[in-house]
């Protein structure tokens, strides 16, 4: 009967730990998307739209081109960051129905934000830029300002 009485007890400590946890993780994925901002990139008949949350070190957010009117890629970002520097994958759905992975670069310069191009490598599906290659942000296919959420149609 001792031993009864004790278990309530470590119940109840038991569950202010797994309490805490939960709150804790919940206002963890909320730091990201405090600081979301949304970019938008026009290439001629092309538009890309890019939001962003980050944090000090790593970037999550959505990445989508829409080609004229023929279709559109459509995706998740992440990664890490490195001073102006922001290296991560770009794992999206294309037009055809496929799903695909590639590495991005991208250079934040004021208030734009330039895709960058480099040789794109995989090995053991880990995706990476070649390091023999230098990137190139100054002939960006897209450069993005800043827009509000609600001028992306």
């Amino acid at each position: 009967m001792y031993k009864g009485k004790k278990v309530l007890p470590n119940l109840i400590i038991l569950f202010f730990i797994l309490l805490v946890s939960l709150l804790y993780g919940c206002n963890k994925e909320n730091k990201f998307k405090k600081n979301e901002s949304f970019y938008r990139a026009i290439n001629g008949n092309d538009t890309a739209f890019l939001s962003l949350s980050l944090t000090e070190k790593h970037f999550t957010g959505k990445y989508e081109i829409r080609y004229g009117t023929v279709g559109k890629d459509s995706g998740d970002v992440r990664g890490k960051i490195s001073g102006d520097t922001l290296l991560g994958l770009y794992n999206y759905v294309t037009y055809g129905g496929n799903n695909n992975i590639i590495p991005i670069a991208l250079l934040r310069r004021g208030n734009k934000i330039y895709w960058g191009k480099g040789l794109a490598m995989s090995l053991m599906n880990v995706h990476f830029f070649s390091k023999d290659v230098q990137m190139d942000y100054d002939n960006s296919e897209f450069v993005f300002e800043k827009i509000n959420k609600v001028e992306k149609k």
